[in-house]
């Protein structure tokens, strides 16, 4: 197991000794994790066999208890940075142990300042985590909505190639459950999740998208109402993303029966030159 000793200084004066290393066992990084299980639900997600395989877990410690966590989840392309606990700590994880050149990051905005210490983020996004409970669910009409199998996946990836920042993958179709609704005969809109999580009891819910044209029309709010029920029922954490100033989508959520979490940041970070 990689151990590394970091100095991190604080204040200008104070010089404390963190102890970094990977971490493997999956009861130590769960119960960490659980500390705040719905800001590090997508994390908790990815101890999933399956998807644990595609990540590495780094965390340091100070005083023999760990504080930091950062997680590098290879799934993806770029691979995803999840940050969680003391600041200080992430920072010196992120310049002694975890080095990838460019990443599509998740943190807290007080992290955000270990981050930058070694990478460049040019754009970043204001998010809102939000959670639903089976008691809040106030779910609408599922007519002329289906669930969608692996044969849509062509179908599903030129809907999200029509928006910025679309985070779909083939898998996360086999894997989950996607609803969708068809105009015509052409699908106009859909929703799914980003993470199921059977074995933790977490769900994450995402690729909800609708083509310009169908906006408005209620397409996006009855595939997600499906969605949730699939997961719901399953006895699963439900939550999902979204970004602080998409009020439409908010309302959406929220007269589903969701409820705002916490705030947190995201966007593209880079290495920055010299190796920081």
């Amino acid at each position: 197991m990689l151990r590394i000793e970091g100095l991190q200084t604080v204040g200008g004066s104070k010089i404390e000794i963190w102890q970094v290393c990977g971490l493997d066992d999956l009861t130590e990084i769960k119960d960490f994790l659980e500390q705040d299980r719905r800001y590090a639900a997508y994390a908790i997600g990815d101890l999933e066999p399956g998807l644990f395989e595609s990540c590495r877990w780094f965390g340091a410690a100070r005083a023999g208890k760990l504080r930091s966590l950062v997680l590098l989840f290879k799934g993806l392309d770029p691979p995803a940075l999840f940050l969680m606990g003391e600041t200080d700590g992430v920072t010196v994880i992120l310049g002694t142990a975890l080095r990838p050149e460019s990443v599509m990051f998740t943190c807290r905005e007080a992290h955000l300042s270990a981050l930058q210490t070694h990478y460049q983020t040019n754009e970043i996004d204001h998010m809102l985590r939000m959670t639903l409970s089976p008691a809040d669910f106030r779910p609408v009409t599922a007519f002329g909505v289906e669930r969608l199998g692996p044969g849509y996946v062509g179908e599903l990836a030129r809907l999200y190639d029509s928006v910025r920042g679309s985070a779909f993958t083939p898998y996360q179709l086999a894997q989950g459950v996607f609803y969708g609704a068809k105009h015509r005969g052409r699908l106009v809109s859909a929703a799914g999740t980003h993470i199921l999580a059977r074995t933790v009891g977490v769900a994450a819910v995402g690729n909800v998208c609708t083509y310009p044209e169908y906006r408005g029309q209620g397409y996006a709010t009855r595939c997600t109402s499906a969605v949730c029920a699939g997961l719901l029922a399953m006895g699963l954490d439900v939550v999902l993303n979204v970004a602080q100033d998409n009020a439409d989508a908010i309302h959406v959520y929220k007269k589903l029966g969701f409820g705002e979490y916490c705030p947190f940041v995201e966007g593209i970070a880079v290495r920055k030159r010299g190796g920081q």
